[in-house]
């Protein structure tokens, strides 16, 4: 008989399993530790091999929190989290969801960027799958393994370009985990339904190929037709194995990223969170910052560091909502500045991707511009003669919103919206200390990572992280809730504006722009019933009706607590 697990946060159910001994408390997602009663010791025969004394939850996660506590370095912490996620996933999700606030940083940004970056020291148990192209022959072999039967959400990246860190190969594993450990602390998505997933089709990072520990392929990353033969494989097997599962791609480079969310959004339930999350929330997050500035969206003038697909992403959700206030396309598209490494792009630049091609300044409108050098216009030079109202950064520059740029933004705006947005900590374009200085205390700012809280009126204020953990949990909750086939466009829309009714802005122009992350379960839902309606609007909500899609929402929603045990009489 197949093993049970926790199902779903509803009324206590009787998980039923022929495990027992060792082989039982070595099962993560069954493993009780000292919270197993005398009973279960007797029928599972435990007795001997744990302590006496028969713990609760709280008090496990009270044990191990004060362990956690006592680590001098992030990096152990997470270590620790990760081994204790791989020893009893209840108590681990416990810990994550009471401790929100001290643990994300931990969990993921900034720190699980040098988790992926010493993966291969820290490797101890299996986790998700490492799919490498010497195994493409036995993807669907790989994949049809019964313990990955209830699958509802997948997670998946090939490591190319981990946060603002670059190619990490292998070690990129370590996004997906993370991310579904959010899933599950804000979302509410069971953990025996999660998997992430490693792409691993090489590296072309010196350092890693020369690591005697890597535990990756080691070989020159595999790129052209081969390339995409191994992704392709990889979406077939998916749908096939699992016809309603969400499928998010995380990490992937700037020529791929785009590319295979168009080749694929319309054949499976997916969506790019690089591109899509990070647009949701920052949009979410702009519409929460008109509240203070009071400068309408159609009056918006946005510059972007950093024109690859997360800042195309931000720019094209952007463009949607300013349509929607009536503006035509190519009137909102003149509002967006993209600037990449070869400045602000402009019409004629040779090497353009398609989705830059939109956001292209024509030569006319910058013909007047006053700049520093003939051949680049600089972010400097965007501030100075675009004058843009909000300065969003997703460049993984570390400090390319420099003193002189924030000054001119705080010359030309009352309240100058300033979103250095790269993770992790290392690559923010600039620090919420600098801006706060710079602006004189007027810039309205908003994170990718956590940073300590700014002083403002002799107070601690916490500075906004705009971080995609406010928008991926609940879009993936409402999308696997009504079984939807397709991530669109819209529903992000309809996430971001979600999240904006919710920020604390709306009624004090003094609050944050977003509720606090201690608040993020209770965005999740919201956002969720946001998608859900707006997949019901769209006819990609054919099996839920849609007064029953808040309850189908809650169904989904687990919640780490203990179940009572009864072995199985087979086995």
């Amino acid at each position: 008989m197949a093993k049970s697990s926790h199902r779903t946060a509803a009324a206590p159910s009787t998980v039923v399993t022929p495990l027992s001994g060792y082989h039982l408390l070595a099962d993560h997602l069954l493993n009780k530790g000292t919270a197993f009663t005398d009973d279960e010791r007797d029928a599972f025969e435990l007795h001997g091999l744990l302590p006496p004394r028969v713990a609760t939850l709280d008090e496990q996660v009270s044990r191990r929190l004060q362990a956690l506590r006592g680590f001098s370095t992030d990096l152990e912490r997470y270590a620790f989290l990760r081994d204790l996620q791989d020893t009893n996933e209840t108590v681990f999700h416990a810990l994550v969801a009471q401790n929100i606030e001290e643990l994300l940083p931990i969990v993921y940004t900034p720190t699980v960027g040098a988790g992926c970056q010493t993966f291969s020291r820290l490797f101890r148990k299996p986790r998700g799958l490492f799919l490498s192209c010497p195994q493409r022959a036995r993807m669907r072999q790989i994949l049809a393994n019964p313990q990955f039967d209830r699958t509802e959400v997948i997670v998946v990246t090939d490591g190319e370009r981990i946060l603002g860190l670059g190619d990490q190969g292998a070690g990129g594993m370590g996004i997906p985990i993370g991310k579904l450990a959010l899933y599950t602390a804000c979302g509410g998505i069971a953990p025996d339904t999660v998997l992430p997933v490693i792409l691993d089709v090489g590296t072309d990072n010196p350092e890693v190929l020369a690591d005697p520990l890597y535990v990756g392929w080691r070989y020159a990353r595999v790129r052209g037709p081969e390339y995409d033969d191994f992704i392709e494989e990889f979406v077939s097997a998916v749908a096939e194995r699992w016809p309603h599962v969400l499928l998010q791609w995380e990490d992937f480079a700037k020529g791929n990223a785009t590319r295979l969310l168009d080749c694929y959004r319309d054949r499976l339930c997916t969506f790019n969170d690089d591109i899509q999350g990070t647009a949701a929330v920052a949009t979410g997050t702009l519409l929460s910052a008109i509240q203070v500035t009071g400068v309408p969206l159609a009056e918006q003038r946005i510059a972007v560091l950093g024109a690859g697909s997360a800042g195309c992403g931000i720019a094209g959700l952007l463009l949607e909502a300013m349509t929607d206030t009536g503006m035509s396309p190519a009137e909102a598209a003149k509002r967006f500045f993209m600037v990449d490494r070869e400045g602000l792009l402009t019409e004629g630049m040779i090497g353009l991707a398609s989705f830059q091609q939109p956001f292209v300044q024509s030569r006319s409108a910058v013909a007047g511009w006053t700049l520093d050098r003939p051949d680049l216009i600089s972010l400097l030079d965007v501030v100075r003669n675009a004058k843009p109202t909000a300065l969003i950064g997703v460049s993984g520059q570390p400090g390319a919103f420099s003193e002189a740029v924030v000054r001119a933004m705080a010359r030309i705006n009352q309240r100058p919206v300033i979103f250095p947005l790269s993770n992790p900590t290392s690559r923010a374009e600039a620090t919420p200390l600098d801006l706060e200085a710079w602006s004189d205390g007027r810039a309205i700012i908003g994170t990718g990572s956590p940073f300590p809280p700014l002083i403002r009126g002799g107070a601690k204020f916490k500075v906004d992280q705009t971080n995609n953990s406010y928008i991926f949990p609940g879009v993936g909750l409402g999308a696997i809730a009504v079984q939807a086939p397709r991530v669109t466009e819209t529903m992000f829309m309809a996430a971001a504006k979600a999240l904006a009714q919710m920020s604390p802005a709306r009624g004090d122009p003094h609050a944050n722009l977003l509720p606090p992350v201690t608040a993020l379960r209770e965005v999740a839902i919201a956002v969720a019933i946001a998608v859900a309606r707006q997949a019901h609007r769209e006819g990609l909500a054919p099996h839920v009706a849609e007064h029953d899609m808040e309850d189908a929402i809650h169904a989904k929603m687990w919640t780490p607590q203990y179940h009572p045990y009864r072995r199985s009489n087979t086995g």
